[in-house]
């Protein structure tokens, strides 16, 4: 019976009542106040949760457990330095109600499973560690040392160590992630796939490959004091709403805005700072001085045209628009780039990128003059099939300007979890270095395996095609965060044994290998006591500083271990005398980690003495500095050329982009609310374009299905109401993770191999009730 249960994209939650009201055009301000607050009210907690919110993000404190956005150096408020989804994550974090063995056996996988993902959510914190037998419809209690001896049992029993696939989520600390790769290597394999690679592995392979580093290249005073701001394929209002605060801060400083998305969002418009008087009862700051609306992949043409712009300007005024000394002393490939250019039309650039050649214009003389320049950029750009192709762009253009290396100016991927940085510091990566591996086997003593393994793409395939037989998930909710859900729910039932360390229950619980387990662990914002004594781990934001974090809560149940120790005790129990390495040490004193992490990794030297001071310190990043490393370079960044992809759609065809609402982080719902678009109780939605809908013959709240034939190959989401919305023509957008069924697995980044989320082909027919099965 259980494994007929399906994951939620094939099996549509009731249609609530749902209310739409279009676009909002500020962010933040008082509702952000009220809804960040409520959620600590609805979850019981209001000292608990109250009390853990003014530590949160203070120096000495913990870390938010959602977004990267880093702290100020300096100047924290003493109001909060939280925003509205850290204090709902938090909220989820301290909340007292409890899944325990109880729950588990008045509620079967199957029950469980026909729940929402937001009604899974809400259920409270797991408890104690769950194991559910081969053929079993119910999880059932197990004790940590049955469920460490039935992994190892399992990892013990694989013909090849390449059979195992370990997991990676951004919550993982420095020190958890460095022991969780130091285990699969000494067990080895490099199969480590990780939440980078659904998020910003464009990022990495793109900026790797021509400055040097995987990573952003400004801080957060480099926002205070700039002369403009591109935000392309971001929302900072839900995705890092305290970014908002640096853009305000940057703003009033004399800092001009361009915004390039196709949705106008709220968090791109408008600001309330909820921090000040003023901005809670004023009018707030208006924050992007142009709104490009560019088509969904129509990116790399936009950046083209604003190239060509600002070369039609620099021969007008030579050495004036272009930095022409950097580029002659910091650059290759510039003469061969400008040749490139010209092969390029304007007005057919404009055209694919669904933006007037008059707003293209006004782009540019924001930029002709202008060397303080800072790009950002999220998923939007990164999730699209030639992504690395259009950071690269990006690239391009600040190399022209020379706007990378000095204060105010450079690159910023505006990362997602927050610890996805550090763990791909800590050397979470399956395709680690011949220099990292060479270390590991000097310190260590091992020979650690050399070929590159699974990424997650290539995890689910392996696993799909029994390559892989035994999964392991340190937290995350694999299932809802990855693409194909059909394809990967399948993948995942073909285990022998899949294992989440999680906090909470989720969806990736409830479709599951022929036995699996559930490990329930601390959260950031809950105390950490090893041997009486309160322990602190680190984590590194998406600027490179590296900070301590410290729980103050109580643990909701005496069952719960740390991370650190889960690895350590898997470890002890599958390696047994085989292993060259102390686990037990390295379980019960964190300073050690750090001080092995110090011989291993570069930038870590007096580990354990620098992050102990407040507010941590930076990680070492020459490109910030102005020194550009490449494989083929030595302190010279490159121009590249890319190509204007070539997008195709049948007469009845949609490009789709999925996205997050604001009552959500990742895979997490927190609510059915997405304030900012103006939609409320309801997420099976599709934002259209007025004229396409006429064009199509639907109706505002039509209930539509939508289809995707990638690979020749149907599926099928069912159940969407339409929306009207200023989304650009042929384009629509839907809210992921009920849209990821329609995902082929084989669509994906080039180079980086990460799921093309944003962008996906799709028809849109009126909804037909599926005929039951006789």
């Amino acid at each position: 019976m259980e494994k007929n249960n399906v994951p939620s994209a094939e099996n549509p939650e009731k249609l609530l009542h749902l209310k739409a009201t279009g676009p909002k055009k500020i962010a933040a301000g008082i509702p952000a106040v009220v809804a960040a607050l409520s959620d600590v009210m609805e979850e019981g907690i209001p000292f608990r949760g109250t009390g853990a919110l003014f530590v949160m993000n203070q120096k000495g404190g913990f870390d938010c457990p959602s977004c990267a956005w880093p702290d100020p150096d300096d100047d924290r408020s003493i109001v909060g330095e939280y925003c509205e989804n850290g204090a709902k994550a938090l909220a989820e974090e301290a909340t007292s109600k409890k899944v325990t063995a109880e729950f588990f056996a008045q509620n079967s996988v199957i029950d469980l499973a026909n729940l929402t993902d937001f009604e899974i959510g809400k259920k409270g914190r797991l408890a104690e560690p769950m194991y559910m037998p081969k053929g079993g419809t119910h999880y059932q209690p197990i004790s940590w040392d049955d469920a460490f001896k039935k992994i190892a049992d399992h990892l013990n029993a694989l013909e090849s160590p390449h059979e195992a696939v370990f997991y990676t989520s951004g919550r993982t600390s420095n020190e958890t992630s460095f022991l969780y790769q130091l285990f699969a290597k000494e067990f080895g394999t490099n199969n480590m796939p990780d939440c980078s690679n659904m998020c910003h592995e464009t990022s990495g392979t793109a900026l790797s490959s021509t400055i040097g580093i995987g990573k952003g290249t400004v801080t957060l005073n480099d926002f205070y004091d700039t002369d403009v701001i591109v935000i392309i394929g971001h929302n900072p209002g839900t995705n890092a709403p305290r970014m908002m605060s640096a853009l305000e801060k940057g703003k009033k400083n004399g800092a001009k805005i361009i915004a390039i998305n196709p949705l106008p969002e709220a968090g791109l418009m408008g600001f309330k700072n909820p921090q000040e008087i003023g901005g809670v009862l004023g009018n707030g700051v208006q924050l992007a001085d142009l709104y490009l609306p560019v088509k969904i992949n129509g990116d790399m043409a936009l950046l083209k045209a604003i190239e060509i712009l600002l070369h039609e300007a620099e021969q007008k005024t030579p050495g004036k628009v272009f930095d022409q000394q950097f580029i002659a002393d910091k650059t290759v490939g510039y003469h061969e780039f400008i040749e490139h250019l010209k092969g390029h039309d304007i007005e057919s650039l404009a055209v694919d990128a669904g933006v007037s050649v008059e707003l293209l214009r006004e782009a540019a003389a924001m930029l002709s003059h202008k060397h303080r320049i800072i790009v950002c950029w999220g998923m939007g750009l990164t999730q699209q099939p030639n992504g690395v192709d259009m950071l690269r762009e990006i690239v391009n253009l600040v190399l022209l300007k020379g706007s990378i290396g000095k204060p105010g100016a450079g690159l910023c991927p505006v990362r997602g979890h927050s610890n996805v940085q550090g763990n791909r510091t800590m050397m979470i990566n399956e395709k680690p270095t011949q220099k990292q591996l060479d270390r590991l086997k000097e310190v260590f003593g091992f020979e650690p395996p050399r070929e590159h393994g699974y990424d997650v793409v290539n995890a689910i395939r392996a696993m799909h095609a029994r390559k892989a037989k035994v999964f392991f998930a340190m937290g995350g909710n694999f299932l809802s965060a990855t693409p194909d859900t059909l394809f990967t729910a399948e993948a995942l039932r073909r285990q022998r044994l899949t294992v989440h360390v999680s906090t909470k229950l989720n969806r990736s619980h409830l479709v599951h290998g022929e036995e699996a387990l559930i490990l329930p662990t601390l959260s950031r914002s809950d105390k950490d006591i090893v041997n009486g004594e309160a322990q602190f781990i680190s984590t590194e934001n998406s600027m490179g500083v590296v900070q301590s974090s410290k729980g103050i809560l109580q643990p909701v149940s005496d069952k719960l271990i740390n991370e650190t120790h889960i690895v350590c005790r898997m470890a002890i129990a599958t390696l047994g005398s085989r292993s060259v390495i102390d686990w037990n040490r390295y379980a019960n004193n964190y300073d050690d980690i750090r001080n092995i992490i110090e011989q291993c990794i570069p930038g870590f030297e007096n580990y354990n003495v620098r992050v102990r001071e407040k507010g941590g310190f930076y990680l070492p990043n020459a490109a910030r500095d102005g020194k550009f490393i490449t494989d083929e370079f030595i302190d010279r960044a490159p121009f590249t050329i890319n190509k204007v992809p070539v997008t195709i759609l049948a007469d009845d065809e949609y490009m789709m982009a999925t996205t997050r609402t604001h009552d959500q982080f990742n895979t997490t719902i927190y609510g059915l609310e997405d304030r900012y678009r103006g939609i409320k109780n309801e997420r099976r939605v599709i934002f259209m374009n007025q004229k396409d809908m006429d064009k199509a013959g639907f109706a505002s709240g039509e209930k539509v299905d939508l289809f995707n034939f990638n690979d020749g190959i149907e599926r099928v989401a069912r159940l969407f109401v339409v929306v009207p919305y200023p989304v650009p023509e042929r384009n629509t957008v839907t809210y992921f993770p009920e849209t990821n069924v329609l995902i082929s697995v084989n669509n994906v980044v080039g180079e980086s191999n990460m799921p093309a989320a944003k962008y996906v082909k799709i028809k849109i027919r009126k909804h037909v009730q599926p005929v039951a099965a006789v």
